[in-house]
């Protein structure tokens, strides 16, 4: 694919380090501000989950005790995958492409990630090996998780009344992404500790983070849709070049 030159201001290298060292006082106060939004995020309150979840994982039933192999601190990525569709969401499919790497250094943090969607398990199981995915996803079909946590909405109800990201929407899909934590103390009880939906989640994906960097950016804003651009990623030869 390729694009007419960008049209940019270019200076001496001497100028450039002076206007590299006015954003880097920038950068330095955005990195401050965020520590301090993410020590304020560990502060919130929790909720104890009183609801026995169960869900189908690929070997049979599990709780959502289960999912946290072990550990006190879990993550679950909503991900966008109804049951009545034959591929999970291009967009969710984009932000699991980053999660088979990182579940080793996460789990010697005391930490599970976890992908949570309402197909059945068998869906998910082939989308997960045609994708060459390793990390846990277990299907929420039987029961309320999705519901409860806001990232799937129930047929009949007017869209109006329907809530996302904290406010009401108007909700043309039958599921929405999102990330939820939650804490398990060592007397077994589950609390929920945070939840994050729609631009929220953009910390979550790397590669959106690496493209933020380079000169285009994320190169979106002519778009229709933000992400018209994507493709599961074994189907990027069938985009037109």
């Amino acid at each position: 694919m390729t694009k007419a030159d960008l049209k940019h201001k270019v200076v001496s290298p001497t100028e450039w380090l002076e206007a590299r060292k006015k954003l880097l006082v920038q950068e330095k106060e955005f990195t401050r501000l965020r520590d301090q939004l993410s020590r304020q995020r560990r502060e919130l309150p929790w909720v104890k989950v009183e609801k026995e979840y169960v869900f189908e994982g690929p070997k049979g039933k599990e709780t959502l005790a289960d999912l946290f192999e072990g550990r006190s601190q879990l993550v679950v990525y909503h991900f966008m995958f109804a049951p009545e569709w034959d591929e999970g969401c291009p967009s969710c499919s984009f932000w699991a492409d980053n999660f088979n790497a990182i579940g080793i250094h996460l789990k010697h943090r005391d930490v599970t990630l976890a992908a949570i969607s309402r197909a059945p398990i068998e869906k998910l199981s082939a989308f997960k090996k045609r994708m060459d995915w390793s990390f846990r996803w277990v299907s929420s079909g039987t029961n309320d998780f999705n519901y409860d946590y806001q990232v799937s909405f129930p047929p009949g109800v007017p869209k109006k009344e329907l809530e996302y990201n904290y406010r009401e929407l108007q909700i043309d899909s039958p599921d929405l992404p999102g990330v939820s934590v939650f804490y398990q103390e060592a007397d077994g009880n589950i609390f929920h500790t945070y939840s994050a939906y729609s631009r929220g989640i953009d910390i979550l994906n790397t590669a959106y983070n690496y493209l933020d960097l380079v000169p285009r950016g994320r190169d979106e804003e002519e778009l229709e849709f933000s992400m018209d651009w994507l493709r599961y990623h074994d189907r990027y030869e069938e985009q037109t070049r």
